[in-house]
């Protein structure tokens, strides 16, 4: 008995710790019934129909059964039952009821898959999204901009969104303005989402695509047109020059980078490069796949020890000095 308490206490304890954990891990997590674009409202709404039914068919069906237990149990002294071969109309009644509803939830679910089909005559900008191990690339083909990790759209534009991957499946999910979509190799795909609000919202991969798949995130930031305009203006030019001596020779430093990365107006571009394009670096709020927070601390964490930070991702340890990663972390911030 002893031994059994404790396996229970110990048992409480890790539950007890991990549903702390997955609390306390979560800062901002993203809530699908907290929809703020069209396809997630939709989304949204038929998760509160079936949830609805549900609820009302569980009731239903407990109460019944609860009723039946007490009502009919058997008591000391009691007759053995009257035995029936059945009742004609109340299984005719549990057979078409249950089919009623089936066909009802049937019905709501199709419309909603057909009402997400991407709207025509309507304001729409393309972005291509790539997904990396483990991190997502986004490019504008029509603005001549690449990003990695942040994905900024203007309120009430539907984005069309391609989705491509250049390794295995991932799958592409912004929990509160759209739904998953595969992302598979030598399968290309896409989806649309759209928001009238403005904000921050944390997107993700949900499919398991390696050691690092919970470390694939990345944040959609929802501008308001002007902001937008000015932010795509900014994307747009080339890369700052470095205004001081440490930025500058972070710039020569560089130079052992551009095989993986790309700099527009420093490095020639290639079809080859293995990590993001780091024009505006300075400008992004997340680093190494939505990891690290963009800033001078990380930055030098993540450029002193790559594999420390993110085990197994492409950017190996280039064993830098202190004053290489000084030099590097002045220029690169300085990237805005």
């Amino acid at each position: 008995m002893p031994f059994r308490s404790r396996k229970t206490r110990w048992g409480l304890a890790a539950l007890g710790a991990l549903v702390a954990f997955a609390l306390g891990g979560w800062a901002n997590p993203p809530n699908i019934l907290d929809p703020h674009g069209p396809e997630a409202l939709k989304e949204s709404n038929l998760f509160w129909f079936i949830l609805v039914v549900a609820t009302i068919i569980f009731v239903a069906v407990m109460s019944v059964l609860l009723y039946s237990i007490v009502r009919f149990r058997a008591r000391p002294g009691m007759p053995v039952p009257r035995q029936l071969h059945g009742n004609n109309k109340l299984e005719i009644a549990w057979t078409v009821v249950p089919s009623i509803v089936l066909l009802l939830v049937l019905f709501m679910t199709i419309s909603t898959m057909f009402s997400l089909a991407q709207p025509t005559g309507v304001p729409t900008m393309t972005v291509r999204a790539i997904g990396h191990q483990w991190w997502w690339e986004f490019q504008y083909p029509d603005q001549h901009i690449v990003t990695a990790d942040e994905l900024h759209v203007p309120t009430n534009m539907v984005v069309h969104v391609e989705l491509y991957s250049n390794n295995v499946i991932h799958s592409f999910w912004i929990p509160q303005l759209s739904g998953k979509t595969d992302v598979i190799p030598g399968h290309d795909n896409t989806m649309w989402f759209s928001s009238d609000k403005t904000g921050v919202y944390r997107g993700e991969c949900a499919e398991f695509c390696g050691t690092q798949h919970a470390h694939m995130n990345f944040e959609v930031v929802v501008d308001s047109p002007g902001v937008y305009a000015t932010w795509l203006a900014g994307q747009q030019a080339p890369a700052a020059k470095p205004t001081s001596a440490l930025a500058l020779q972070g710039q020569q430093a560089f130079r052992q980078c551009s095989g993986c990365h790309y700099i527009q107006g420093v490095d020639p571009f290639s079809t080859t490069q293995i990590g993001p394009n780091l024009t505006h670096f300075g400008s992004r709020n997340l680093i190494a796949g939505g990891v690290l927070v963009n800033n001078k601390a990380n930055l030098a964490m993540w450029l002193k020890d790559p594999q420390a930070v993110k085990s197994g991702s492409d950017m190996p340890n280039l064993g830098l000095t202190q004053a290489q990663i000084d030099a590097l972390v002045a220029y690169l911030e300085s990237l805005k």
